[in-house]
């Protein structure tokens, strides 16, 4: 995979993160609003953002599918489900433990076989 291709997958892995935390700001600030629950999403404008995001993160999904292997790209994906406790830790101050941070570096170290074995 050339440098190209994974700087695309590497942006898709960071999308997801931040449309989750995108999704959360919409939860808290759904917690503010007043009516029933039609009435709150419709005047949601952090939730109408996430959805903007999300619907602009497939469209990049789909294009990055244009170039590489579904069984490669997904890998990245994976990488950036890994980042959603990190975010939560630092933007929400959700706890963080070392069983986390445990899985994430076998996430990395993971994707680093994976990658290197391709150019074997």
């Amino acid at each position: 995979m050339g440098l190209k291709d994974t700087l695309l997958c590497s942006v898709f892995a960071v999308a997801l993160p931040v449309g989750q935390a995108m999704f959360k700001f919409a939860a808290l600030y759904n917690a503010r609003l007043e009516g029933n629950f039609v009435e709150r999403v419709l005047r949601n404008w952090p939730l109408m953002g996430a959805f903007a995001w999300y619907g602009m993160t497939a469209l990049f999904w789909f294009y990055v599918l244009t170039r590489v292997p579904l069984s490669t790209a997904y890998l990245f994906s994976l990488v950036g489900s890994a980042l959603v406790p990190l975010i939560a830790w630092a933007v929400f101050k959700e706890p963080f433990s070392w069983g986390l941070l445990g899985g994430y570096v076998l996430m990395l170290a993971g994707l680093g076989v994976i990658m290197t074995q391709g150019r074997a």
